[in-house]
């Protein structure tokens, strides 16, 4: 759907919104674009010595960390600056339009308005953060750590800008003149009724926390700024604690070294679509079992198993599977409709095979082994890929099999000859970081180098001129999910200061059923949250209330990580909400009305396999 009252209006996937390409970007921003590459280059450089002087050199870098946490910080805050030129920051669009043309205008001019007000307030407060850590020296480089911070106010003041920009270039005088108008009688009624609402308690929290995200997601804000206006107003009308306490919780929630493996992994797939990596792994699974019932849907569910294994991004593997196997499937009788529900569960199933984004969230904000993540990982998705495979073939059991050929072996073995050092490449990670070998961010930096070189070599490489742009794309994609990240992380904070989660673990507490009642409550809030939000956020938010709950059950930290995931994973691909089951009828170029119908008895085989998965421990916590 598109956003017809913006003339710089983004491709929106059904449900969330993403770019292809930006249109009309600030030819100023050029410059910044170029530094926040230059700093992931920086950054990989610097993992990557790391690796060479802790494991060959056995000389490790004592400052290798702090050199690459601060290059990590300015490429996260100036890529969400470039994710705000591009237009680029995630955002549900599953409301609009259902209101009228101009309204959705309106809408869109408010949301733009409040984002600014919001980041307006924020700045002087980052600019306070930066003059604090003015007073600390780093350990190893000894250096201010307000180089450091001063990240935040500089993406924070560029954003601004941009933001600013943005609404004057609407044009729509009327509509930015009733923005400002509502938004300060909106804080002034707030301010005169504080004294109300510091009687009202943790009511507050569904008011500031709930009501105000939930409307501004509903009005197409994007969901970084949601929970960010969301954590400003409790802050400000509801609490006693200061505003400045949010800066923090960001620079906390974005920075830590697990997450250096976030925008690597991002780089990772998009060498993927570059090299073909991905078509090689397709080609060879077709190859082999093309030929048999069922086959390409066999093929389609293994090549998204192994291809995410490669790039840990859901659209990166749904984009570089469906254009390769849909083609075929469509001869032989699958309908469109049908391709498209197991593609969209299939990228369910897939995203917990390492290296997936999510269960490095996960680990960082639940303090939860990413060896044994991704371990565990690898075993769930293979039990969900035997769920949807078994219905895949009872599907097939009329399908068309007139004129297909077995591939003989001299076809099985060049696509085999071509494919295996990208088959080798998922193994790989999985076993340097579950055998401890490397940290997931350092595999993550290997993983780029050999995909690069075996790409290179074997693949057609990456042109040139792709470089620079592909590394700008990694940045704004990067710095929009930690900017996600950050602002959850503050939007988790003030949940966790109000007594939320204290009054949560007495109410869970006192829950009949123990564990099974815990489990069977989390599996229905993260199914909700997944429809609703994308993964990554709603982990942030919950994972400091939800893991200790779980732990004082006796409930294993990798066996709860793997249910909750999965549940989350679900719940994206679930209609008429989920975020992911619109992302991949847009890839497959069908209306979602069609594919609505028939993408349900792969979700309830996703939730027999589910069930499995939290009925059995063992499954989660065998391997690891």
């Amino acid at each position: 759907m598109e956003l017809a009252d913006d003339p710089d209006a983004e491709l929106a996937l059904g449900g969330i919104e993403t770019l292809t390409a930006p249109k009309k970007a600030e030819p100023w921003m050029r410059p910044v674009e170029l530094m926040a590459a230059a700093l992931l280059a920086a950054m990989m450089a610097i993992v990557l010595a790391n690796v060479v002087f802790r494991y060959v050199l056995h000389s490790p870098l004592v400052w290798g960390d702090e050199a690459a946490s601060l290059s990590f910080i300015w490429m996260a805050m100036l890529g969400a600056a470039i994710a705000v030129d591009r237009h680029e920051h995630l955002r549900l669009t599953i409301a609009l339009p259902l209101f009228p043309p101009r309204m959705q205008a309106v809408l869109d001019v408010f949301g733009r308005v409040a984002v600014a007000v919001l980041l307006l307030r924020l700045l002087p407060e980052a600019i306070s953060y930066a003059y604090e850590e003015s007073f600390v020296t780093s350990p190893a480089l000894g250096l201010p750590m307000s180089v450091r911070a001063a990240a935040l106010p500089a993406g924070i003041g560029l954003m601004t800008l941009l933001m600013v920009l943005s609404v004057i270039r609407t044009r729509d005088w009327r509509a930015i003149a009733g923005s400002v108008a509502v938004i300060a009688a909106l804080v002034a009624g707030l301010w005169l009724a504080r004294p109300a609402l510091a009687g009202l308690g943790n009511w507050n929290l569904p008011i500031f926390l709930g009501l105000i995200v939930a409307g501004l997601l509903v009005i197409g804000v994007p969901i970084a700024f949601c929970f960010a206006l969301g954590t400003l107003a409790y802050l400000t009308f509801a609490s006693h604690s200061p505003v400045f306490v949010m800066m923090g919780r960001m620079d906390e929630g974005m920075s830590s070294l697990i997450l250096l493996s976030v925008p690597v992994f991002v780089l990772l797939g998009c060498i993927l679509d570059e090299t073909g990596m991905g078509r090689a792994i397709v080609n060879f699974l077709a190859s082999l079992l093309g030929h048999v019932k069922a086959g390409m849907s066999y093929v389609l569910l293994g090549s998204m198993f192994l291809v995410s294994g490669i790039s840990g991004s859901k659209v990166s593997d749904m984009a570089t599977v469906a254009p390769a196997l849909f083609p075929e499937m469509r001869r032989r009788g699958h309908s469109p409709a049908e391709m498209t529900a197991l593609l969209a569960t299939g990228a369910a199933m897939a995203d917990t095979v390492p290296p997936s984004i999510v269960l490095i969230v996960l680990g960082s904000a639940a303090g939860v082994s990413i060896a044994g993540l991704f371990t565990a990982g690898f075993v769930i998705a293979m039990v969900l890929l035997v769920v949807l495979a078994v219905l895949a073939r009872w599907k097939a059991r009329g399908e068309d099999m007139a004129g297909v050929r077995r591939a003989g072996l001299g076809v099985i073995g060049r696509t085999a000859l071509v494919a295996a050092p990208a088959l080798a490449l998922p193994f790989m990670i999985r076993g340097m970081v579950g055998g401890g070998v490397a940290t997931a961010t350092e595999v993550s930096a290997i993983a780029v180098v050999y995909a690069f070189l075996i790409g290179a070599v074997l693949y057609g490489g990456i042109p040139a001129r792709r470089i620079v742009p592909m590394l700008v794309e990694t940045v704004a994609m990067s710095g929009a999910i930690l900017l996600i990240l950050g602002c959850a992380s503050a939007m988790s904070w003030a949940l966790t200061q109000s007594g939320f989660a204290r009054d949560l673990t007495a109410v869970m507490a006192g829950l009949p059923g123990g564990p099974a009642i815990f489990l069977t409550a989390s599996v229905l809030l993260f199914l909700l949250l997944g429809c609703v939000l994308e993964g990554l956020p709603a982990i942030v938010l919950l994972a400091p209330i939800m893991f200790p709950l779980a732990r004082t059950l006796g409930i294993n930290d990798i066996h709860y990580s793997m249910v909750i995931v999965t549940a989350m994973n679900i719940g994206l691909m679930a209609p008429p909400i989920g975020i992911g089951f619109y992302i991949a009828c847009k890839i497959a170029g069908i209306s979602p009305d069609a594919v609505m119908g028939r993408i349900w008895p792969y979700l309830v085989a996703l939730l027999v396999g589910l069930a499995v998965i939290a009925a059995v421990p063992a499954i989660s916590t065998a391997f690891i």
